[in-house]
């Protein structure tokens, strides 16, 4: 039964959503998950389809849950930490009216209002954390903020580039074997996600060890590359507290691919921002999406090994079919629904999260490209 005031949400469709694996993207799901759950509530409306409540985290920080459209994640968490004058935002969610609505409403809780609103810190360009961004700012004058190699991502993602971004992504899927007839469908499949993001250039540049104007804060920025080159997550050490974004998540991995605007090794770089984590001391990590949990180093250790067993998969189908090509790879991994239940962006999904595994491969001297058209891969 739906709960006063906490709406039923609509069915999601689990293909729909590009930026997570296992249960928005074409990875499968992995059984080993034993963190503690400390979003109690939040997992208890999740098991109820439902939205759940704005939570009051303690000392002026607060969860707001901001609806994402036809998406299994069904919500981005936006956090809320109150200052002396206004307030001050980690990510915004996607820019559409349900969400604009939901951020206002929770805000209200909370006491305020988005005109209060004097900071938007980004945790990554994605359109359910970057989306309302520019429409809050508009609507309050906050300052927000973005690490460079994100905001560097913003023509070509959102803006005027964004025809030289899916020429480049033809490209790299045509070299990577992706065969002529569904090429052009999967290079454009991000083009509607720009109708989700009110865009605008970030007011400041964020840096890693960056300490953030956040007044009655200590908030300090973690450069974690990997789910977007320019992916932030933010420590509270004072508190003992890790909003981690969409780098560690209780339950899912965030999709790691090579695609058009990431190009080099990304799964090298997400596995080495897991490891940068490791030292901090936190007692939670509030995450973008499920729930809080603990304790942050053995989510850490689960998200390696499953990364590691894919490395083995794909090293395995290259062993067993020399000179394949990564469409060739893609199509004989084990994704968590059939091929023929993916769309184009999904299909494209799977093709990155493969070149990533197989760039990472390369680099650790497992496997070796055999240069041509298209590009071919085999063991050393």
């Amino acid at each position: 039964m739906t709960r006063p005031g906490r709406p039923r949400l609509t069915p999601s469709l689990p293909t729909r959503h590009p930026y997570h694996s296992p249960d928005g993207s074409p990875r499968r799901r992995r059984s080993f998950v034993t963190v503690e759950v400390t979003g109690v509530a939040q997992r208890e409306a999740w098991r109820a389809n439902v939205l759940p409540e704005v939570e009051a985290l303690g000392d002026g920080l607060w969860s707001i849950p901001v609806p994402i459209p036809l998406s299994p994640l069904r919500y981005v968490l936006v956090y809320v930490m109150e200052m002396t004058s206004g307030l001050a935002l980690v990510d915004a969610g996607w820019n559409t009216e349900e969400a604009w609505t939901a951020l206002g409403d929770g805000l209200r809780t909370v006491g305020g209002a988005v005109t209060d609103v004097k900071a938007v810190l980004v945790t990554h360009i994605h359109p359910d954390h970057y989306g309302l961004a520019g429409r809050i700012r508009e609507a309050s004058g906050a300052w927000v903020g973005l690490h460079p190699a994100d905001a560097a991502l913003l023509p070509g993602r959102y803006g005027a580039k964004m025809a030289d971004a899916v020429g480049h992504m033809r490209a790299l899927l045509d070299n990577h074997g992706v065969p002529a007839d569904v090429v052009g469908s999967l290079s454009e499949a991000s083009l509607g996600l720009r109708d989700f993001v009110s865009a605008v250039d970030p007011d400041r540049l964020i840096n890693d060890g960056d300490r953030l104007d956040v007044p009655g804060w200590d908030v300090r920025a973690i450069h974690t590359p990997g789910h977007s080159p320019g992916h932030l997550c933010f420590h509270l050490p004072e508190r003992r507290l890790l909003m981690s974004g969409d780098h560690v998540l209780p339950r899912i991995s965030p999709n790691i691919t090579v695609h058009a605007q990431q190009a080099d090794n990304p799964l090298a770089d997400f596995l080495e921002a897991l490891e940068r984590l490791r030292p901090l001391d936190v007692d939670e990590v509030l995450p973008a999406h499920e729930w809080r949990f603990r304790p942050l180093v053995q989510r850490l250790d689960e998200l390696i090994e499953h990364h590691r067993t894919r490395l083995d998969e794909t090293a395995a189908i290259v062993a067993a079919e020399a000179n394949a090509t990564c469409w060739d790879i893609t199509m004989k991994m084990h994704w968590s629904r059939s091929w023929d239940e993916l769309n184009s962006f999904m299909r494209r999904v799977a093709v990155g999260e493969t070149l990533a595994h197989l760039v990472l491969l390369e680099t650790e001297g497992r496997l070796r490209r055999v240069e041509g058209s298209p590009i071919r891969w085999a063991i050393l």
